[in-house]
């Protein structure tokens, strides 16, 4: 961990509430608003969450699995996320989510209008600012928390 935590402080508590209040307490808001108010289905959701913790290193994030009304994506989902171009697992609005958090998290300037006419054939518009602020969150958060030492200690709240 690259932040000194005082003993018995949990360090995503500390980090995100003590440290910066105004600005932590805003950030797990947004964090906890993409799980809790997403409309998009469970496999996309997590094809794009997964994508970014792949390219992100975040140990908590590669762990988690969303789960909704008891399901969660199968053991092997995270195998077919690396495989995103060529995995047989997903339906086109799946792959699309895994290649959008892919090119959102490392070349968002490459985001061409193929690409855009591919996703709006699949996705509203209103899905597909929902997928990007997601993938915001995802990025900057699972980031951050890597590159603080904290991923090796996350835990949502309520988990």
């Amino acid at each position: 961990m690259r932040i000194d935590i005082p003993e018995g402080q949990h360090p995503i508590e500390y980090v995100w509430g003590d440290m910066v209040p105004g600005i932590g307490m805003a950030a797990a808001n947004f964090s906890l608003s993409v799980y809790a108010h997403t409309t998009l289905g469970l496999r996309e959701f997590e094809a794009a969450r997964l994508r970014v913790a792949q390219i992100n290193g975040c140990v908590f994030c590669l762990d988690w699995r969303t789960e909704r009304d008891g399901e969660k994506v199968e053991e092997e989902f995270a195998d077919a996320v690396t495989e995103w171009r060529t995995t047989e697992a997903f339906d086109e609005r799946t792959r699309l989510a895994a290649e959008y958090a892919e090119r959102y998290t490392l070349d968002h300037h490459g985001l061409d209008e193929e690409f855009w006419d591919r996703m709006t054939a699949h996705y509203s518009q209103s899905e597909i600012v929902e997928l990007t602020m997601s993938l915001g969150s995802w990025l900057a958060f699972g980031r951050l928390n890597h590159v603080l030492g904290l991923d090796s200690v996350c835990v949502l709240p309520g988990h």
